[in-house]
C-alpha cells in the first residue's frame, strides 16, 4: 500500500550552488560537475544521446565561459536552459522556493483508490534539470523537468504547463500506477 510520496530536490540543490557560483564568476570544479552528473536522479534521464559526459561538458563550458557546441539537440537544450537560469537568479529562486515546501501528503488519500495504488509503498517525485522532456516515469519515480516549472508572479504557486503543480503530479502518478500493468 502506498504510504509516502517523497519529493527529491537533491539535483536542484546541487544546481543552485552551481548557478550561484557561476553567476558570481567563480570556477566550479570538474569534480563537482561530475558529482552532479552522477547523481541517481540525473542518471534517470540519460540515454544514448545524453549522458553524464553531456552534463559535464555543458556545465563546464558555462562555468569556464567557453563556447559550447552540443553534439545533438538534447545537449544544446540542456546548455541553453542552464544559461537561462543564470540570467535571473531571482526567478530561479521563485521556481525553487515553492518546491522546497511542496507537501504531497494530501495526494496519498486521493490515490489510494486508484487501481494498482498498492504496488508501491513509496513514490518519488524528483525534479531534475532535464532537456526536452516535461516528465518521465521510471519504475516508482516521476521525474519532472525543473526547467518546466512556472512560478506565479503574484504568490508562491507554481504550475507545469497550464496545470497547477499538484494537479500535474496527481495526473502523472496515476499514469505511473497504470503503466505497471501495461
Amino acid at each position: 500500500m502506498m504510504e509516502r510520496i517523497k519529493v527529491n530536490l537533491d539535483v536542484i540543490e546541487a544546481m543552485l550552488y552551481y548557478w550561484q557560483a557561476t553567476s558570481e564568476k567563480e570556477k566550479v570544479g570538474e569534480a563537482y560537475l561530475n558529482d552532479i552528473a552522477s547523481m541517481p536522479a540525473m542518471k534517470l534521464i540519460y540515454d544514448e544521446e545524453f549522458n553524464e559526459e553531456s552534463v559535464r561538458r555543458a556545465l563546464s563550458a558555462i562555468s569556464n565561459r567557453e563556447m559550447f557546441s552540443g553534439e545533438n539537440k538534447k545537449e544544446g537544450r540542456f546548455w541553453n536552459n542552464n544559461m537561462w537560469m543564470l540570467e535571473d537568479l531571482g526567478y530561479t529562486d521563485m521556481m525553487v522556493t515553492p518546491l522546497k515546501t511542496l507537501n504531497l501528503k494530501s495526494l496519498i488519500g486521493k490515490l489510494k483508490n486508484v487501481e494498482n495504488s498498492s504496488q508501491y509503498e513509496e513514490i518519488e517525485v524528483a525534479f531534475v534539470p532535464d532537456h526536452l522532456e516535461i516528465y518521465r516515469i521510471v519504475d516508482n519515480k516521476l521525474i519532472v523537468n525543473f526547467f518546466r516549472v512556472k512560478p506565479s508572479l503574484y504568490d508562491e504557486s507554481i504550475s507545469i504547463g497550464e496545470k497547477d503543480i499538484m494537479e500535474f503530479i496527481e495526473e502523472k502518478i496515476i499514469e505511473l500506477l497504470s503503466e505497471k500493468t501495461s
